[in-house]
């Protein structure tokens, strides 16, 4: 397993009126967060706050190419990101819902105590399968065809990639003592956003390059 000290990059808030940060997401433009009572978007590029939606968002929030999803105690709102209106609603797992993601055709629930990531019906809310931790999940992002999830635990917190069949960890990011991760999604890139829970800040933490991602080697044979 590859274990190194994660990198983070930029800094975002804290935002006024807002004291936590829970779910992150990303459209492929802004940085979507959850922050108790509205859906925050906020630009990257600027750190500016651009709109809120009024909604509730005290877990988990993701983006599947069109919609927002929310989630907030046992339910998981999906919601039109242009109007604000919840479009509908599907039961979250029972337990202490933490994290979400969207791949697949499916959404990915974090569970906190549970030590769990669920596949979710997004129609249904019907588990479908559930892989393990070893550690408190808080936020989980698809990248690439890897699953990473953030933990926090004992004050101390980590960004880990693990198998998305066994569960097995593969890799570690180790945030510095005192930065806990609430939320996490990836930008499709080389960043991670990670919400950080009641510093009411967002992060960025720079992503590993995977050996595969290096120049391809055009020297004729």
């Amino acid at each position: 397993m590859n274990r190194s000290a994660a990198e983070i990059v930029r800094e975002y808030g804290p935002f006024p009126g807002i004291d936590n940060v829970h779910g992150v997401t990303y459209d492929g433009q802004n940085v979507w967060f959850a922050a108790g009572e509205t859906v925050q978007a906020l630009d990257p590029s600027s750190g500016q706050t651009l709109r809120s939606i009024d909604v509730p968002a005290t877990a988990g929030t993701a983006f599947d190419g069109a919609h927002l999803y929310q989630i907030a105690e046992d339910g998981i709102r999906k919601v039109d990101p242009q109007t604000g209106r919840v479009l509908a609603t599907i039961p979250a797992p029972a337990g202490s819902n933490s994290g979400l993601a969207w791949a697949e055709g499916s959404l990915w629930v974090g569970q906190y105590h549970e030590r769990k990531i669920h596949q979710v019906d997004p129609q249904t809310g019907a588990v479908l399968r559930t892989i393990e931790s070893n550690r408190f999940v808080t936020g989980v992002t698809w990248v690439d065809g890897e699953l990473w999830h953030g933990t926090w635990q004992d004050e101390q917190s980590d960004l880990r990639r693990v198998d998305p069949q066994t569960g097995e960890v593969l890799e570690m990011l180790d945030m510095p003592d005192g930065i806990g991760v609430s939320g996490l999604e990836s930008d499709g890139g080389d960043r991670f956003f990670c919400g950080g829970g009641n510093s009411g800040k967002l992060r960025a933490v720079r992503k590993p390059r995977r050996n595969a991602e290096a120049p391809a080697d055009t020297t004729s044979v």
